[in-house]
């Protein structure tokens, strides 16, 4: 019988090369049928330049063999501290599947043509959304706002709204993905892939939980 990649991540004996992006499929896929929401909800952990952590949680937009994409205003709290230091840490947990995935490695901006494509997609509300707000800066009211919001929309009439400039995304490129999976009395299941640079070879890592 053939075994699924997590039955395979987790057997001993089973020394074969896994690749850790397949077996995020495999766990995501299983995510979207079981969580109540947003599946691909995420904590990212950034820090500012005198190495203070901050987190916060994002969706996870796009994913491919390169790595994991979040979208954002390049002037928020988050966007000044990637900027500075483009190295970032995220978590994927699902109370339902109980498992959970953690990645960290360097960021890189994705291109303005995938940036332009991920702003298309939303719904028009969140692009007027996006232009309007000042992202982590202080705001006197709620009022003001969604004042804000309603002349945007009002200049614009029927016309569409271009991606602003400071809006865009950024890649995280793992060099670190560690898959956790509840066990009984706390004895979890914890496997970690490794690799010295974006592009080289895995390796694989049981650890204790």
């Amino acid at each position: 019988m053939l075994q699924t990649l997590t039955e395979r991540l987790f057997d001993d004996t089973d020394r074969t090369e896994l690749d850790p992006f397949a077996i995020f499929e495999e766990w995501f896929a299983m995510a979207e049928d079981s969580e109540p929401n947003d599946p691909h909800a995420m904590a990212l952990a950034t820090a500012d330049t005198s190495g203070l952590p901050d987190v916060r949680m994002v969706l996870l937009n796009r994913r491919d063999a390169r790595g994991f994409c979040f979208f954002t205003n390049f002037e928020s709290a988050k966007g000044d501290q990637l900027q500075s230091n483009p190295q970032a840490a995220m978590v994927m947990h699902w109370k339902s599947l109980r498992r959970q995935v953690r990645m960290r490695g360097p960021v890189e901006q994705v291109t303005e043509a995938e940036a332009d494509e991920y702003f298309a997609s939303r719904a028009r509300g969140s692009r007027i959304a996006s232009a309007t707000s000042k992202q982590s800066r202080p705001l006197a009211n709620r009022q003001q706002m969604m004042d804000e919001v309603a002349a945007l929309t009002a200049m614009i009439g029927e016309g569409e709204m271009p991606r602003p400039p400071h809006w865009s995304g950024y890649r995280l490129v793992p060099t670190a993905v560690e898959f956790w999976k509840d066990g009984e009395y706390r004895l979890h299941d914890r496997v970690r892939f490794t690799r010295e640079l974006p592009g080289a070879a895995w390796t694989s890592t049981r650890l204790y939980p």
